[in-house]
């Protein structure tokens, strides 16, 4: 049987659907780690193109997993590329920007907490989204990170301490959510 050429092999078996559906939370995700809406697309989109790249060998039932470490090693290397301060400016969701004036602390919320995580380290501000946004577990999060399950509890309970004295945050109760059996 002749071989079939790289390029005419349909390698994409189920990528484009997977991209679609996962589009709209990586997105979310990525924008939580990043701070900006644009660079959160730019970032998925690399790491969308990179799993596109290794689709046929990455095990789908593996695929969250490898998708979301994906997602924050490619955070980090563009943290470390940059080495700046990057100011954050917040954009709304559609839900919010649509809705009616009396929202305004619920947008000053979310501004807060949006340049609270921004003070936070990457690996801090990362651990805060898998395990706040992502509702990981700490043993997920120690597998995407590819760190110890110490690591991950460091930076979980010096992530939260910061956030706690974050000075945008502590004139309002605005935390993450904690979880059953969590330790405030």
């Amino acid at each position: 049987m002749p071989t079939v050429p790289y390029e005419s092999r349909s390698e994409d078996d189920g990528f484009a659907e997977f991209a679609a559906a996962a589009w709209p939370r990586l997105v979310r995700t990525a924008q939580l780690l990043t701070g900006d809406f644009h660079e959160a697309e730019d970032l998925v989109q690399t790491t969308l193109a990179k799993l596109y790249g290794r689709w046929g060998k990455v095990p789908r039932e593996d695929l969250g997993l490898y998708v979301r470490r994906a997602l924050v090693n490619n955070n980090l290397s563009r943290v470390r590329r940059r080495r700046v301060v990057h100011l954050l400016t917040p954009l709304l969701p559609d839900s919010v920007r649509h809705a009616h004036a009396g929202h305004a602390e619920a947008v000053e919320q979310r501004t807060a907490l949006l340049e609270a995580l921004a003070d936070l380290t990457p690996r801090q501000r990362a651990v805060m989204v898998l395990r706040y946004w992502e509702d990981l577990s700490e043993q997920d999060i120690a597998k995407v990170l590819d760190c110890s399950l110490g690591t991950v509890k460091t930076h979980a309970r010096r992530g939260l301490e910061a956030l706690r004295t974050h000075p945008g945050l502590a004139a309002r109760d605005v935390r993450p959510h904690a979880t059953p059996g969590a330790r405030p």
